[in-house]
């Protein structure tokens, strides 16, 4: 059995429609497992109907567990503690807790263990376009690229277990650890960009990064009409680089209806958004070789 193609989707800022364009590409190159690598912000399940059916605790990091029948109160963890988490053997505040273990260190009564913290959780739902593995990071925890990575485990499970032939990732946005773990092993990313000037500086960050790992990438604007120089900016851009821009996908309400009413613009987006959209999970699907051809060499490997 064929080991399942990985396209993860990207951009350098949230707010591009990233999340929009994967629910639809689900639609038009399923069956898929989705994954969704946002964890910090995690929403594809709102508009792919999700229905959980398996998941567990997401532990990273180290807190203190402390034996209150062993503890003496004598102050020792409160004189040690830089963050102001902890005193005489009571946390007072679990936010601030950084997991150093430097109250555990200094215990003379060997009252304070560190343990592994829950930051969050993964689950595995099921969708009418296939399989979703996500997560959910708790509130103020961090190893959000830790998590990513364990979705990306899970969603390769599923899909080798079940013979999906595409992974397609909902990645976070920007260039940081969650976006690294997401496109890390991918065949390929494709970056969603605005017709802006900050859109243009946030695209060559991004291909920066996927340059770094040597990534196949393609690139598609978003709402392209609104600003045609600015769209022709990033064209002569991305001819520079030598990565190839792969879609156009107009501005239209429908595409706004539909964010709000939490459906999939491939089915209730206007014409002229099907239609880019058709074209542009056409051309994934050449490039990917999910026809029986593959065509990476019109990406870049950066």
């Amino acid at each position: 059995m064929a080991k399942a193609r990985e396209l993860v989707v990207i951009s350098g800022k949230g707010g591009t429609g990233k999340t929009t364009l994967v629910a639809a590409l689900a639609a038009l190159l399923g069956p898929v497992v989705l994954a969704d690598y946002d964890v910090d912000a995690t929403n594809l399940h709102l508009v792919v109907g999700a229905r959980r059916l398996e998941g567990g605790p997401f532990r990273a990091g180290w807190e203190p567990w402390i034996d209150a029948a062993s503890c003496t109160e004598c102050g020792r963890c409160t004189e040690v503690c830089r963050w102001g988490a902890i005193r005489d053997g009571r946390m007072i505040a679990p936010f601030a807790c950084e997991g150093c273990g430097a109250c555990a260190l200094v215990c003379p009564m060997g009252a304070i263990t560190m343990v592994e913290r829950r930051a969050g959780e993964w689950m595995v739902s099921t969708t009418e376009h296939g399989p979703l593995v996500h997560a959910e990071l708790e509130p103020g925890r961090e190893n959000s690229g830790k998590l990513v990575a364990k979705v990306k485990e899970e969603a390769r499970r599923v899909a080798a277990a079940e013979g999906w032939p595409l992974v397609l990732g909902d990645g976070p946005p920007g260039i940081g650890c969650a976006a690294i773990a997401a496109i890390s092993g991918a065949d390929a990313v494709l970056v969603v960009a605005e017709p802006s000037l900050s859109g243009r500086h946030d695209l060559e960050r991004v291909l920066a990064l996927c340059r770094r790992f040597r990534c196949v990438v393609f690139v598609c604007v978003n709402k392209f009409d609104l600003w045609p120089a600015g769209t022709e900016t990033i064209a002569a851009f991305c001819r520079e680089k030598g990565v190839e821009m792969l879609g156009l996908i107009p501005w239209d309400e429908s595409v706004a209806l539909a964010a709000r009413q939490g459906t999939n613009v491939a089915e209730t987006g206007s014409q002229k958004v099907k239609r880019a959209v058709e074209e542009l999970a056409q051309r994934l699907r050449e490039r990917l070789g999910l026809d029986g051809t593959e065509n990476e060499e019109e990406g870049e490997r950066t």
